[in-house]
């Protein structure tokens, strides 16, 4: 799905700003897909949890309206209103009539509205429930027994450490395409000696006519051509002496698409791309045929006020303190991220483990096969989403899933082989604790291990911690023989709580605890990175183990002041690289 950029052929319109928003009371019934009257001001895009007072633990079922009037150019053309993320059921009605619905909280989706639209006001409505349940992913309110223990008594219930913010989170985007256009854009790219190949497919609707291509960088250009073919496109340029992407140099070069008809441009589509490679081989992880070792952090969008709603100070300000720390990757847990977020890791080479919002996953009830399926929906969305960003090194397709049995391992074992039918450039995974009994490393390219020895085992002996992590990073790789990122350790600090000699919940205990599990992996030529859990502070339910209902293991606070960990990590990753 190419995300919608205006030029001379394309226009976008954003639809942010302050929208209606109705809050049912319990069992009211109204219908509000044609309009309504009761709502109270909203900011989109935003999570509503954090923005109303008294609505903090309300996830709907609720209502969204805007009015908008028809662009101008818009008649003319194809028009299509495309939704960022509605996190977790969204269904959308324009005029009182309805266009569709979606599910899942994290990713895009879009609705053709093509002779739809009026010209003085349209109206549209959308109806969103967050609510949680055991046959959603991820899911909530599971019956004891269920997923993760020590979760069971949070409130809002769910089957995951984050807040289950609600609302429209992305942008809100109607745009306009030409009658014949460009529909898809997929890249891939090689190296063969000095020289760069860039292998571009392009799927349009037009009925004569052939592809353009130029890519450019510093100057430089090659240009090339294709016929279009029955709905696509393809052609190969060679670059020679190609500048490859990576950290710390990444080059990009800019690709435009452009479909021509008569000798006359009809549309055009513009991509930043990178030329790079990435390979699992024994132990290692090679970029560009060159081991790189992955330093940095799991993270959440969870900011006050914006819950999980786009804001790209935000973002710009975390990769500030990333890059500050001397991080080189980070994972996007427990969920896809913005497109935003994925466009400056490709521009500021940062290495990306793109993962899906198959949290919290379990295997013991009949829903089962509808969570099977969900899950399938959310790779296929996430990889159609992504496939071009040099920034994405690696596939996750879930995190912590409670694994066990058979039926666990025939449930991963569809998903891999989806995501590798997909994509084939890239390694795939998913993050787990169950150690040497999580049956689905078997068919995965990397083992990515969340470990919290030294504080939720052998709570506050962080030497006993360390050694314990040692054995079961060697039993790890005896058993499997691939690299081991530790995608997850750390530790929860109280800002400003000091202790000596370091105690639980202190900022000199996250500190130590850290460096002497980073020291645990570096003696180990398999582990190929380590993964800090988390950059910030954030927000999760309510529970006995949450003080103020947050989750402390963040190296910064949750408005972005440093704690002595991520000075510590500053000293290590900056003086000590490897």
């Amino acid at each position: 799905m190419l995300y919608p950029k205006s030029n001379a052929y394309r226009q976008v319109v954003d639809l942010a700003g302050m929208w209606d928003f109705c809050l049912p009371a319990p069992g009211d019934a109204a219908d509000r897909t044609q309009g309504f009257q009761d709502g109270t001001p909203l900011a989109v895009p935003a999570s509503w949890n954090d923005q109303l007072m008294l609505e903090r633990d309300e996830l709907g079922p609720a209502w969204y309206q805007t009015r908008f009037a028809r662009p101008w150019g818009f008649a003319e053309r194809r028009v299509f209103l495309r939704f960022g993320a509605v996190n977790y059921l969204a269904e959308v009605w324009l005029n009182g009539e309805r266009l569709g619905e979606h599910e899942g909280g994290n990713m895009a989706f879009e609705f053709e509205v093509t002779g739809k639209l009026r010209a003085d006001e349209n109206v549209l409505v959308v109806r969103v429930d967050g609510g949680l349940a055991p046959d959603r992913v991820p899911p909530g309110n599971l019956p004891r027994g269920g997923g993760m223990s020590a979760f069971r008594s949070n409130y809002p219930n769910t089957n995951y450490d984050f807040f289950p913010f609600t609302g429209i989170h992305r942008p809100v985007l109607l745009y306009a395409i030409p009658p014949a256009a460009i529909l898809d854009v997929r890249v891939n790219t090689a190296i063969e000696g000095q020289d760069g190949i860039v292998k571009v497919r392009v799927k349009h609707n037009a009925a004569s006519g052939l592809i353009r291509l130029t890519l450019a960088r510093a100057g430089a250009q090659q240009v090339g051509e294709a016929p279009l073919g029955a709905g696509e496109a393809e052609a190969v340029l060679r670059v020679p002496d190609a500048a490859l992407w990576g950290p710390g140099h990444p080059n990009l070069y800019d690709l435009r698409v452009e479909l021509v008809d008569g000798g006359q441009v009809s549309d055009t589509v513009d991509l930043r791309v990178g030329i790079r490679t990435i390979a699992v081989q024994g132990g290692q992880l090679l970029l560009n045929g060159e081991p790189i070792y992955l330093t940095g952090f799991g993270r959440h969008e969870d900011f006050p006020v914006v819950g999980r709603g786009l804001l790209p100070a935000v973002i710009v300000r975390d990769y500030e303190l990333m890059k500050w720390v001397g991080a080189n990757s980070f994972r996007t847990s427990h969920y896809p991220y913005s497109e935003l977020m994925m466009d400056l890791a490709d521009e500021l080479g940062f290495l990306v483990i793109d993962e899906t919002s198959a949290v919290g996953l379990f295997f013991e009830d009949e829903g089962q096969p509808r969570r099977l399926e969900l899950c399938k929906q959310f790779t296929r969305e996430l990889i159609e989403r992504d496939y071009n960003h040099p920034c994405v090194i690696g596939w996750s397709l879930a995190n912590e899933p409670h694994t066990g049995g058979a039926s666990a391992t025939a449930f991963f074992k569809e998903l891999v082989d989806l995501a590798k039918s997909l994509d084939a450039s890239r390694p795939v995974t998913l993050v787990s604790m169950a150690g040497v009994q999580e049956e689905a490393f078997e068919f995965c390219d990397l083992v990515c291990i969340n470990r919290y020895f030294g504080w939720y085992i052998h709570s506050g002996r962080i030497e006993e911690g360390a050694a314990a992590l040692s054995q079961d990073l060697d039993a790890l790789y005896a058993r499997f023989g691939k690299p081991i990122l530790v995608s997850e350790f750390g530790a929860d600090a109280l800002p400003g709580h000091h202790a000596t000699p370091p105690e639980m919940f202190s900022e000199e205990y996250q500190a130590e605890l850290i460096l002497q599990s980073i020291a645990v992996m570096r003696s180990k030529p398999f582990v190929i990175g380590e993964h800090v859990w988390n950059l910030c502070d954030f927000k999760t339910s309510q529970g006995v183990i949450r003080a103020n209902s947050m989750n402390y293991k963040g190296v910064f606070t949750r408005d972005r002041r440093p704690k002595l960990a991520a000075h510590r990590l500053r000293e290590l990753w900056h003086t000590h690289k490897m």
